[in-house]
């Protein structure tokens, strides 16, 4: 069974990836929002949430460079932030109905590498919800001001943590022979 919803996953994945037609990227996403209707709207809020700043980024930069070059960026930018937010809509639902360790148990380093990840998913959240509750407990009333800088402690501990983390896993990857 497994290897069948891999492969099913893979079709899908390369279908969604070879389309270049916005007509049908339309038809699609009707088709996937069916198919998840009881989880429709916590599927699309994840979705949203995960793509939201990079669509953004990318897409202001393309408009940016769209109208020095003098070109008009409305069907590229349909088109592509179609394609991302199908995709990850699609990645969302798939996994949310399959067990994603039991996917990727097929290769030994795909599953090495995806323990990894999820640990660190894992231990970042739970960091990161002791820190609403440490912050919670310690402020009496909303103050913007303290939010703002608490925001900022907060994401400049989450990047020395995770240079840190990145170099501690490197160098374990590099004794068990993942890359030179």
């Amino acid at each position: 069974m497994n290897n069948f919803l891999r492969f099913i996953f893979l079709v899908f994945l390369f279908y969604f990836l070879w389309v270049k037609e916005v007509t049908i990227l339309l038809y699609v996403l009707p088709f996937l929002w069916i198919i998840s209707y009881k989880k429709f709207i916590k599927l699309n809020i994840k979705a949203i949430k995960s793509i939201f700043f990079f669509n953004s980024g990318i897409s202001f930069a393309y408009i940016v460079m769209s109208y020095l070059k003098g070109v008009s960026p409305l069907e590229f930018l349909v088109y592509i932030n179609l394609k991302v937010y199908i995709l990850t809509y699609f990645v969302f639902y798939f996994f949310s109905k399959i067990n994603i360790i039991e996917f990727f148990s097929f290769s030994k380093e795909l599953s090495y590498l995806l323990m990894i990840s999820l640990s660190q998913i894992i231990s970042y959240k739970k960091t990161f919800e002791d820190f609403k509750l440490a912050y919670k407990t310690r402020v009496i009333k909303k103050l913007r001001k303290r939010d703002k800088r608490f925001i900022v402690w907060v994401f400049e501990f989450f990047m020395t943590k995770a240079l840190c983390d990145s170099k501690e896993r490197t160098i374990a990857m590099k004794a068990r022979g993942f890359f030179d």
